[in-house]
């Protein structure tokens, strides 16, 4: 049994007007195919060019161990020069991810290679992320604290994105006072004996290649997993919906300040309860 999925649309290419009224109004997803090739990047962003430019700064490096009380808010697991992580990426699968990375901050230089394309929505321009992963990497199931609408541009390899909105939260796990579902769950491959709540669920699905780009609507939650060694970048916009711009407001400055305010007090007991409660909460409404 799989997770019931429907491919993400596809076009080639798309016009401002036509965006706005079949997928930002709607907020749906969709995959853009040639949004991007007259952009810098599309010719020359690859592993090896990265590694050039940007070899010798220490990047963090993220994995998939479970969340502990002690780690604090997006803290690095490893450190790492950029050109060995890179020679890792192509020497071998590994778990070890860039996430968050602001290339204006760390790399200047890749701004002229990238526009910021006019969809009708207010991007914003100092937050421009990459995100890096090797073969079978992946992210956990989350969705982003503001809720943002996300331009998501792939470069190199492939990628897998599964996507759920906000409607399916009662079935996929989800931790309170968090962003994500429990970290155990495989959404390439779910064990639905174990969850099966996730049969309720009805998502999106896509693999991004080079050049393409994805956009998820606010709120979406969003698995990654590399199929091959990759990154990509986000661009985003904020919420337009009130609902979602308020809940954005509630999570950076209320439900992230009270998780990490229990976790000072109650320490691993919180997360223990965290998930104990993600189970209780889902098979309540099956």
């Amino acid at each position: 049994m799989q997770l019931n999925l429907q491919q993400i649309p596809r076009v080639k290419t798309i016009t401002k007007a036509d965006f706005i009224k079949h997928y930002f109004k709607l907020q749906k997803p969709v995959v853009i195919e040639r949004c991007i090739e007259d952009w810098p990047a599309y010719s020359k962003w690859n592993l090896d060019y990265i590694k050039d430019i940007a070899g010798d700064i220490t990047v963090p490096l993220y994995d998939d161990r479970p969340v502990d009380y002690k780690d604090g808010f997006n803290e690095a697991h490893a450190t790492m020069k950029m050109s060995d992580y890179v020679d890792l990426l192509k020497k071998e699968p590994t778990k070890f991810r860039i996430f968050l990375w602001n290339i204006l901050k760390e790399i200047p230089q890749l701004q002229k290679d990238f526009k910021y394309p006019d969809f009708g929505l207010r991007l914003l321009k100092s937050l421009p992320m990459l995100f890096f992963g090797g073969t079978n990497s992946h992210t956990f199931m989350h969705y982003d604290i503001d809720l943002a609408n996300i331009f998501h541009f792939h470069f190199e390899g492939e990628k897998q994105c599964i996507l759920f909105d906000q409607k399916q939260n009662k079935y996929l796990y989800k931790i309170p006072y968090s962003l994500i579902t429990r970290e155990d769950i495989d959404f390439s491959n779910p064990d639905f004996k174990k969850w099966p709540a996730l049969k309720h669920a009805k998502g999106w699905v896509c693999d991004l290649k080079h050049g393409e780009t994805l956009y998820m609507p606010e709120g979406y939650w969003h698995y990654m997993k590399y199929i091959t060694p990759g990154f990509s970048m986000s661009l985003r916009a904020i919420a337009r919906h009130p609902k979602n711009l308020r809940k954005a407001i509630y999570n950076i400055f209320i439900m992230r300040n009270y998780d990490n305010l229990m976790r000072r007090i109650k320490g691993q007991k919180w997360i223990d309860w965290k998930n104990k409660k993600a189970i209780s909460n889902t098979n309540g409404f099956i």
